[in-house]
């Protein structure tokens, strides 16, 4: 046995979050994609069974009432929001990221002054947040303008209207500075919105802490809520009454059931929802968050720093020489919870690691991007994902 097995056998025999592992369905596949995918807890398909057999089956309509169904977004979002560091009434959960983002950003433009007139948006942002900012200026008559996050402070002005960055890159993994950016951005006056996909989940985020106005994120990484479970916003407490929604709903509504023909928003969080909730897969993520029962953030933060120090140790023991190149940063304050190596034949390799069991995923055109999601991945897994790439890149 090498030494870097026997340092895995201890390091997660040392490890206070190993035992949360059994709470997901897993094999003998080392899974390094929940970055894209989380593991299924195990909890899950009893609950969902339920619902549909029971509260749908049986219940019907009562269910909205008696099960709680009508409540569910704001009831989840309070769950998710010590993941991310805000206070309960501040998140709904509900439509996809997409749509948040969509909602986020405009409403963001109509907070601010009539006279700012760009909106800057992360130009290495996932392209969906880019469509949708080109989009969101468009319709609220403002300029577009793509800077990299390092560049957002150099490029505020007193026309800058809005801001929207990723919390995490979701190709090299480097991890943004919200603290400093936010603050930045309102010195300058204007809203900042930010994307936590890649971090909510993985890292303490400290919404509140540091005064983020807007945010977005997905459930379905490292929140494990299943394969296109709803996304949710956040909206800060101080303003609420402002939040402006492009896409005003009967959910939203002060009166949902009074079926007026003029809208007038409901107080709070709720002015973030629209139309009636996807109950399957929202009360499906409710399920899967109660994995995060007695789970400190913190820990998981250490985890996964843990993993990915470990990783790019053993990536550095059992792969040739000039083989891979590693474009996450090395220092932590820059890091999320994920590495991705550069290799000239990324596609073709990942296939390879795959068949050998180890399950990663390509990002075009050359980078190999592995997920470490601290509630099941363990420190043997990581040594044997490395062993593996290097036999394949043998």
């Amino acid at each position: 046995m090498s030494e870097l097995m026997t340092r895995a056998g201890a390091l997660d025999a040392a490890d206070e979050l190993a035992g949360v592992r059994k709470q997901f369905v897993l094999d003998e596949v080392v899974y390094l994609d929940g970055n894209s995918l989380g593991a299924l807890p195990a909890n899950v398909p009893g609950r969902v069974e339920d619902v549909v057999l029971r509260q749908w089956g049986r219940m019907r309509i009562r269910s909205w009432d008696e099960s709680g169904w009508w409540t569910a977004p704001e009831r989840i979002g309070d769950r998710i929001a010590p993941l991310v560091g805000a206070a309960p009434g501040q998140i709904v959960v509900g439509d996809s990221t997409s749509v948040n983002v969509f909602k986020a950003l405009v409403a963001a433009v109509r907070m601010a002054d009539a006279d700012r007139g760009e909106i800057l948006v992360d130009a290495t942002t996932f392209p969906t947040d880019g469509y949708i900012a080109e989009s969101a200026a468009r319709m609220t008559g403002r300029t577009l303008r793509p800077v990299t996050p390092a560049e957002v402070p150099g490029a505020l002005s007193d026309r800058t209207a809005a801001v929207l960055l990723n919390h995490v890159d979701y190709r090299t993994g480097r991890l943004h500075d919200l603290p400093s950016l936010t603050a930045a951005v309102h010195a300058a006056g204007a809203v900042a919105v930010w994307d936590l996909c890649h971090s909510a989940g993985a890292l303490p985020v400290g919404l509140d802490e540091h005064g983020v106005d807007l945010a977005v994120g997905c459930t379905y990484k490292y929140l494990n809520g299943g394969p296109g479970s709803p996304a949710y916003l956040y909206v800060r407490r101080d303003l609420q009454d402002r939040f402006d929604s492009p896409l005003p709903g009967w959910n939203s509504h002060a009166e949902p059931f009074g079926m007026r023909p003029a809208f007038e928003p409901a107080a709070g969080a709720l002015r973030g929802r629209v139309g009636t909730p996807d109950i399957l897969s929202m009360l499906a993520l409710e399920a899967a968050l109660e994995v995060w029962d007695g789970v400190r953030i913190e820990a998981v933060r250490a985890k996964s720093l843990a993993l990915t120090d470990f990783f790019l140790e053993c990536v550095a023991a059992y792969v040739p020489e000039g083989r891979v190149e590693s474009v996450t940063p090395v220092a932590h304050s820059e890091r999320g919870s994920q590495v991705a190596l550069r290799c000239d034949d990324a596609g073709d390799v990942m296939k390879r690691l795959i068949e050998r069991g180890v399950v990663g995923d390509f990002r075009h055109p050359d980078v190999l991007r592995f997920g470490f999601t601290p509630l099941y991945v363990g420190f043997a897994d990581v040594e044997r994902a490395a062993r593996v790439l290097g036999q394949v890149l043998r």
